[in-house]
């Protein structure tokens, strides 16, 4: 099987790695195999090892390979679709859970970075952007509502205010998040995985899982080996294929375009993003941007449903780019990348059981650096015979796209053109 490493992206090229590690070619047995070394996989198998489990993790390429090492690198609470959602979709007690949850992620990053030293640029403070009233009412109704389960973190910004952030005159106020932050989202996964194995985990790479065998033990197997296990856990998202059918049916890849300017002097990028946070807009395809540790420029959006490659990314995120800052017009980008999310027609993540020992979670949506972490620690406790927090997630309600596999792609993107029409005329 022939070896496959990182896209030339920012990211890969900034990157702690250190250690190259061997693909499966033997069998085993594990208490876990987990399918994915992404953040779902890793945050579950971090905490399965601090609870004592053996556990190994197969990773069809390299560890972060798939949206875990390409994202907008942003730490943002709560889930692709807010809290509401939520309570319009399960029981109150499940809705309680799951509201508890929305801002555990961000606590379970920081706690890790600190706990095993990972160097990842952790930075503190993420700025919600809007355009219009609309927008700022809409900001104002999310910050009252996550003070209703507790979260006290929150700042409005009028006009004034948010140009004391962004260097932009696009935005009519905006929100921050004073416990959202940025990370480098690659040198987080490989300072997860570095932990997994200080504690006796074993993580195979260019090890695809194609096939899983179920049973009593399941076993997963790979072109040159097996793992046979007590139970798996399934955190391949939007890179896993059709391994398990079931959980294609209701999900759909989409792609997601990024690029990085070349490093900005200290005073340009001082005087964009003055006090170094992070920011989103409030946009239904949003765009996304931060300052690197280098003081590169890192500028995200656009969706491409089905996850098919544009040919020019650069041609696209570039223009996003320049009517944000065109101060930038005279700088050179760097690199350009797309990778792929999962995304569900509830845009609510998709976790259960497949039988009693293969455990799955998937579709974060676009939303994941902060879901994946809780995801794990909720699979954790759910192995470990606590699964309140895992079944108020699995309560979650799922729906096949309209269409099915021919016309989701297509009858997804007319409703994000719908969408996206809204918001230019702010309706």
């Amino acid at each position: 099987m022939p070896h496959k490493d990182y896209p030339a992206s920012y990211y890969a090229a900034t990157s702690n790695q250190t250690v190259s590690r061997p693909a499966l070619a033997d069998h085993h047995q594990v208490d876990v195999c987990v399918i994915g070394a992404g953040y779902t996989g890793l945050s579950t198998a971090l905490f399965l090892l601090e609870k004592g489990f053996s556990v190994t993790v197969l990773e069809a390429v390299k560890v972060g390979f798939g949206a875990s090492g390409r994202n907008g690198g942003q730490i943002v609470n709560s889930y692709s679709r807010d809290l509401d959602s939520i309570e319009r979709s399960v029981s109150e007690p499940a809705a309680k859970l799951i509201g508890e949850m929305a801002f555990e992620g961000g606590r379970i990053i920081r706690d890790r970075v600190a706990r095993y030293n990972i160097r990842c640029d952790l930075k503190d403070g993420g700025v919600f952007a809007a355009f219009n009233k609309k927008q700022m009412h809409h900001l104002e109704a999310q910050k009252a509502l996550w003070e209703r389960y507790g979260y006290q973190h929150l700042e409005l910004l009028d006009q004034h205010d948010i140009q004391q952030v962004v260097a932009s005159d696009r935005y009519a106020g905006g929100m921050l998040d004073k416990q959202g932050g940025h990370i480098h989202p690659l040198n987080l996964a490989l300072g997860e995985a570095t932990a997994i194995e200080s504690l006796g985990g074993i993580i195979y790479e260019n090890s695809p899982a194609i096939r899983v065998e179920r049973g009593e033990q399941p076993v997963v197997h790979t072109p040159d080996g097996s793992i046979r296990a007590r139970f798996v856990v399934v955190a391949g998202n939007a890179y896993l294929g059709g391994l398990i059918p079931e959980l294609a049916a209701k999900s759909m890849p989409c792609g997601t375009q990024v690029i990085a300017t070349e490093p900005l002097d200290e005073e340009l990028a001082r005087s964009l993003l003055p006090q170094d946070y992070c920011v989103e807009d409030c946009n239904y395809l949003l765009d996304y941007y931060r300052l690197s540790a280098d003081k590169s420029l890192i500028y995200g959006g656009g969706v491409v449903y089905g996850a098919r490659d544009p040919a020019d990314v650069t041609s696209i995120i570039r223009p996003k780019m320049l009517k944000t800052f065109p101060q930038l017009a005279n700088v050179k980008v760097d690199y350009a990348w797309t990778g792929n999310f999962l995304l569900t027609l509830s845009r609510l993540p998709q976790v259960g059981r497949l039988g009693s020992n293969i455990y799955y979670s998937q579709g974060c949506s676009g939303h994941g650096v902060t879901y994946t972490h809780v995801a794990g620690k909720v699979i954790a406790e759910a192995l470990s015979g606590q699964a309140e927090r895992f079944d108020a997630f699995a309560s979650l309600p799922h729906y096949p796209f309209p269409g099915g596999q021919r016309f989701q792609a297509p009858l997804s993107a007319l409703g994000a053109m719908y969408y996206s029409l809204r918001d230019r005329i702010g309706f």
